[in-house]
């Protein structure tokens, strides 16, 4: 038995069966499985540690809050920032978006400045620029994509300008598998006095993420991408960028003093933590980076990339599959369509067979529109997943499209 097959026994939900067939899960861009590991977490706080943090004297809450500020420290390490203060815990990618742009966006723009981002973006890396755009009078800019799915450094340099406050993209994108070159795209924005946010709530399950090296001002990502709970996540920031920025809810904990003549905020990251914070989910994402960490992410990395090179192999070689999106590089998601087959029904008779997959337009309808289809479906890898479930999906994929053509 190989480490990934011992790695994959950890995941209790992988030992079912769905409509009499073994589970094969392909949808860990929607959500991934968790191992006992994070489950063993969540439940020994509830069981053992359940109080709130910040606000006790007593054993137990003093118990809660070091397994809760240790969670954060974890994850310091694991994304390499400077300081926990530059660890905000929120409830998602979604979430820590919104907040960049209600505090920072609405303190730093003006009628006429810009932000960039590019056509592969989930809608969360959208929406809350368009509404920033029809409150502050901002400009929105679209960096297109090619073909392939990819998007080019020198197009990039052309768009921006001195009018560019911010840059705003996708580490990886959630419908195409597409790795941006962020590294890159961030020391450009530099250039020419831009910040940059990057979503990199489909790169950090894949890769080692870095934000020093990249040189990013935020960063954001989600538990449940990662092995960890729903409900919790991480925006990263510099801690300059967010002394500066005011808060984004009002509430407890995220006070130092308050009168009816004025309110002292908390201290960095607290003060954009209103309130009693989600303390089980936090503890279950330090639980899921230990799990990341004991495998290597440059491990995951490269396993992953083999399951992917061998799943667009099998699957080109069907007749009438266009895979969609090819780019040179690539995280671990295959979307495709059939022509003639609508996904949503290739989706529905390949559940007969066990195969979990997502058919949509995967939150991301302009990349959609890029590619004249109306939706595509996905199958997107997790560590638990083998070269056994990738056969599972081929065979699965030519009965589907037999029954419908």
């Amino acid at each position: 038995m190989n480490d990934f097959a011992q790695i994959r026994q950890r995941f209790p939900i992988l030992k079912q069966t769905e409509n009499g067939q073994p589970l094969v899960y392909l949808d860990s861009g929607a959500t991934s499985q968790k191992p006992q590991e994070v489950i063993d977490a969540i439940t020994r706080y509830y069981t053992l540690e359940n109080a709130n943090v910040h606000r006790g004297v007593y054993g137990l809450s003093e118990r809660a809050t070091e397994a809760y500020e240790g969670a954060r420290e974890k994850v310091r390490r694991f994304m390499n920032a400077v300081s926990t203060k530059e660890v905000v815990f929120v409830r998602g990618t979604t979430e820590a978006i919104n907040l960049v742009a209600a505090t920072w966006g609405r303190a730093n723009m003006n009628p006429g400045d810009e932000v960039i981002i590019t056509e592969m973006e989930h809608h969360s890396n959208i929406v809350p620029w368009q509404l920033l755009r029809d409150e502050l009078g901002i400009r929105l800019t679209v960096l297109r994509i090619n073909q392939k799915g990819e998007i080019c450094l020198n197009a990039l340099e052309s768009l921006l300008s001195e009018r560019t406050k911010l840059l705003s993209i996708t580490h990886m994108s959630n419908a195409l598998g597409t790795i941006n070159p962020v590294k890159e795209m961030t020391a450009l924005a530099h250039k020419v006095g831009a910040k940059v946010l990057i979503d990199g709530a489909q790169a950090v399950p894949h890769m080692k993420v870095d934000v020093q090296d990249i040189g990013c001002d935020f960063y954001a990502f989600s538990a449940h991408k990662m092995y960890g709970p729903t409900g919790i996540g991480v925006l990263y920031g510099k801690e300059s960028l967010l002394e500066a920025m005011p808060p984004y809810q009002g509430g407890g904990d995220m006070i130092y003093s308050v009168t009816f003549e004025r309110t002292e905020y908390n201290v960095l990251p607290y003060k954009f933590e209103a309130g009693t914070p989600h303390i089980a989910g936090g503890i279950g994402l330090g639980a899921a980076v230990d799990f990341m960490e004991s495998i290597g992410q440059d491990k995951i990395a490269e396993y992953e990339n083999q399951l992917l090179q061998y799943a667009t192999e099998k699957l080109k070689a069907i007749d009438g599959l266009r895979i969609i999106g090819e780019a040179e590089n690539k995280g671990g998601v295959i979307s495709f369509i059939v022509e003639g087959a609508h996904p949503h029904d290739m989706a529905t008779l390949m559940d007969q067979d066990g195969i979990a997959v997502r058919a949509s337009h995967h939150c991301a309808m302009p990349v959609m529109q890029h590619f004249d289809v109306p939706a595509t479906v996905r199958a997107s890898f997790g560590v638990y997943n083998n070269f056994d479930d990738i056969d599972c999906l081929v065979a699965a994929v030519v009965e589907a499209r037999d029954m419908l053509l």
